[in-house]
C-alpha cells in the first residue's frame, strides 16, 4: 500500500489545502492528512478543531485520515507508515525552506521521500493568514475556505 503523508497547521483549512488534498489522495492508496499541534505558535482552533474541520471538509474521500502530531514529522510519518511526504508549494520562496526541511528529513529516514506539488494557480496567493486577516475584519472569505467552515471561523472574531 501506497501510503503518504500530508502535514501542515491548517489553522483554517483553505481551498489551497483542499486542492492539495484532492490531488495528492488520487496519487496514493491512502493519505494521512496530519494537523500539527505547534507549541510555538498560538493558533486559532484547537488542534481538536481543525481534526474535525479536516474530517467534515474531506469526507468525500474515501482514502483520507486525518491525524494530529507533536514534534517531528518523520517521526509520525513513520508511526503511520508513510513513506512519502507531500508538500505544497506556492511560490519559490516556499522551496527554499521546504527543501532544506525535505534533505534534513531524508537525512533522518532515507525510506522516506517528499514529493513536491505546486499549488494551482488559482490558490497561489492564498494562505491560513490572509483568510485570518479577512475573517478578523468580518470580510468575505467564501472564496478562501470550504462554506462548512465559514461561520466556525467568524465565531472565533464575534
Amino acid at each position: 500500500m501506497r501510503r503518504a503523508i500530508y502535514p501542515g497547521s491548517f489553522d483554517p483549512a483553505t481551498f489551497g489545502h483542499m486542492d492539495m488534498i484532492e490531488r495528492s489522495s488520487r496519487m496514493v492508496d491512502e493519505l494521512v492528512v496530519a494537523v500539527l499541534n505547534n507549541s510555538a505558535k498560538i493558533p486559532l482552533f484547537s488542534v481538536e478543531e481543525r481534526v474535525s474541520m479536516l474530517e467534515e471538509i474531506t469526507g468525500h474521500l474515501p482514502n483520507i485520515k486525518i491525524t494530529s502530531f507533536q514534534g517531528l514529522l518523520i517521526d509520525h510519518a513513520r508511526e503511520v507508515g508513510a513513506s512519502i511526504v507531500i508538500r505544497g508549494l506556492r511560490a519559490v520562496t516556499d522551496f527554499e525552506y521546504e527543501l532544506q526541511i525535505a534533505q534534513t528529513n531524508r537525512t533522518i529516514d532515507s525510506g522516506i521521500d517528499t514529493v513536491f506539488l505546486t499549488t494551482s494557480l488559482e490558490y497561489a496567493y492564498l494562505s491560513s493568514t490572509i483568510v485570518k486577516e479577512v475573517a478578523s475584519y468580518g470580510g468575505d472569505i467564501s472564496k478562501f475556505v470550504p462554506k462548512q467552515l465559514m461561520d466556525k471561523i467568524y465565531a472565533k472574531y464575534r
